[in-house]
């Protein structure tokens, strides 16, 4: 299929545009395959470069009076909550540009997305795809008697949403995976996520299929024994209530029978809004977003509809869920298994979190980029399922929530609560947000070979720089952070972006920015003088010595 097939009017003189923060522009407006392009062709003027990917809904609005010769107004609401509009004076042009835009944003095959089509412009100092391999991140694990490499899903074969290596106890066989893999939802056998420094590992998984009576399988109970050792306990962190637990048994599932897991205590964390995955969260997500769009309600009404929209209620169950993770392997030294019911979606934000809390390297870019690439992607989120579209869309189906962006809303609380304890500024959260595209049949598409990697222009020197955090200061120790609803707070820089001119908070970071960066040139100006004092007293004392010397 040709992309012009479904442009029927590429180009079109005489559009207004308005968008947040700007005055209306009279422009050209441009659509390629990819791309909205509206310019006025004047110096220093606004000019709009929109991929169809990130528009969320395209809506229209017919003039009133006699339609043959009126036009109306095409509004887009994006991804990242952006609202635009664009008037149209011709009536055919209108109708044209609106069914052109429609088809465009609605492209059902992901090869014939932009990041197929994408050329970097840069020389490309690192492949991203393969910078984050699990034979070289567990590097320290694989060199040691308890852990080993395994090649047993080179082919996808015993579970399509893992990585073709996957990190396992020595002492497990290939046989007892493939048969651990047969007794868990999708495959998703018991898979390392994580080894703390006292050596209590965090491992994530799917639920138990169980078949509706207790059924066992020995291979999934011995690799998870194998991980404790002999005569130690260890934490099952099921993120389902018992109802959906029951209602889960039902249809074949359900949690590990305690007689089978003796040596496990099972804790219920319960996020069954997340875990289910009916639309419930994306629907609190338009709650959330028209509430912050409404800039002209009191404050009683919109803390009423920010209460209403439960989006932070989310965001402080999966922290508690999070900290108690990294409570018991920090606090208590203990193992821990984290599952809901597919293991692609709470347990992710869960384990992810806590790693967060927990891992000083998870708090710089590097460390961040890992864990995204570890958790996320070489384990199967379906991020094309599951942000295909975003809250503003009318064609919602089964599978679609933000899951993604409660984790990284999660990683936003802790850097508002610890600021000095991050490499990055919230900006990367952004960027990550703004970016978010991938694809479920990463292999079949050959993903590796046919775009190019975030990762790979994130870490460009130039990028990177303007990603650093000011106020960072390395910190090794684990972060706790408060739960409590007071210390929760809205992500303006997110959610208000497009309704609140952030330009004072730039400006006061860019300010902030030059007067540390203006302490560091004094520190080392005295730390050099220091030395000068140093020499120079050195030098004076051999001198005396000298003369003592010669004086004898």
């Amino acid at each position: 299929m040709e992309f012009t097939e479904l442009i029927t009017t590429p180009k079109l003189d005489g559009v207004i545009l308005h968008s947040p923060f700007h005055e209306p522009m009279d422009g050209t407006l441009c659509i390629t395959g990819h791309h909205l392009i509206l310019s006025s062709r004047k110096e220093d003027a606004q000019e709009l470069w929109l991929l169809h990917h990130n528009i969320d809904s395209v809506e229209k609005i017919q003039n009133s009076g006699n339609s043959l010769q009126k036009g109306g107004s095409i509004i887009l609401k994006c991804k990242d909550f952006r609202i635009l509009r664009l008037d149209i004076a011709q009536h055919n042009e209108f109708h044209n540009i609106y069914i052109s835009l429609q088809r465009l944003t609605n492209l059902d095959k992901p090869e014939l997305l932009y990041p197929f089509f994408y050329r970097p412009m840069y020389n490309i100092l690192e492949d991203g795809h393969t910078l984050f391999k699990p034979e070289t991140e567990f590097t320290k694990l694989i060199a040691s008697d308890e852990w080993r490499i395994s090649n047993v899903n080179k082919n996808y074969s015993i579970c399509s949403s893992y990585s073709a290596t996957v990190i396992v106890p020595k002492c497990i066989s290939d046989d007892a995976i493939v048969a651990a893999a047969g007794f868990r939802e999708g495959g998703r056998f018991p898979l390392l996520s994580y080894r703390h420094e006292n050596g209590a590992t965090l491992l994530r998984t799917s639920q138990p299929l169980l078949n509706n009576h207790n059924r066992r399988c020995k291979a999934d109970e011995k690799i998870l024994n194998a991980v404790l050792g002999p005569y130690k306990k260890g934490y099952i962190i099921d993120t389902r209530s018992a109802s959906y637990i029951n209602s889960c048994k039902g249809k074949g599932g359900g949690t590990e029978p305690e007689g089978h897991y003796a040596q496990w205590k099972k804790v219920f964390r319960p996020l069954d809004r997340i875990s289910k995955c009916d639309g419930s969260l994306l629907d609190n997500l338009f709650k959330l977003i028209e509430a912050c769009n409404d800039v002209n309600s009191s404050s009683d009404k919109w803390l009423a509809r920010l209460e209403a929209s439960s989006w932070l209620t989310h965001i402080q169950n999966c922290l508690n869920a999070a900290c108690l993770v990294a409570q018991c392997l920090d606090k208590d030294g203990a193992s821990v298994v984290v599952h809901g019911a597919n293991g692609l979606d709470t347990t992710l934000i869960v384990t992810s979190v806590a790693q967060m809390i927990l891992s000083p390297d998870c708090r710089t870019i590097r460390g961040l980029q890992a864990l995204i690439e570890r958790e996320w992607l070489q384990t199967g989120h379906p991020f094309q399922t599951r942000h295909s579209k975003c809250c503003y869309s009318d064609s919602k189906f089964s599978g679609q929530q933000p899951t993604f962006l409660l984790f990284l809303d999660c990683v936003y609380q802790l850097h508002y609560q610890f600021p000095c304890s991050f490499e990055f500024k919230t900006d990367m959260l952004i960027v990550l947000f703004n970016t978010l595209t991938s694809v479920n049949s990463r292999v079949s598409l050959e993903v590796n070979k046919k775009t190019t990697s975030l990762w790979s222009y994130l870490n460009r020197p130039d990028v990177l720089t303007s990603l650093l955090n000011p106020l960072y200061e390395p910190n090794r120790l684990p972060i706790w952070p408060s739960v409590a609803p007071v210390s929760l707070v809205l992500w303006n820089e997110l959610y208000l972006r497009w309704n609140i001119d952030q330009f004072q908070a730039k400006m006061a970071l860019i300010k902030t920015q030059k007067n540390l960066q203006h302490v560091k040139d004094i520190r080392s100006k005295a730390s050099k003088m220091r030395k000068q004092l140093l020499d120079s007293l050195e030098e004076i004392q051999s001198v005396d010595k000298r003369k003592n010397h010669i004086s004898t």
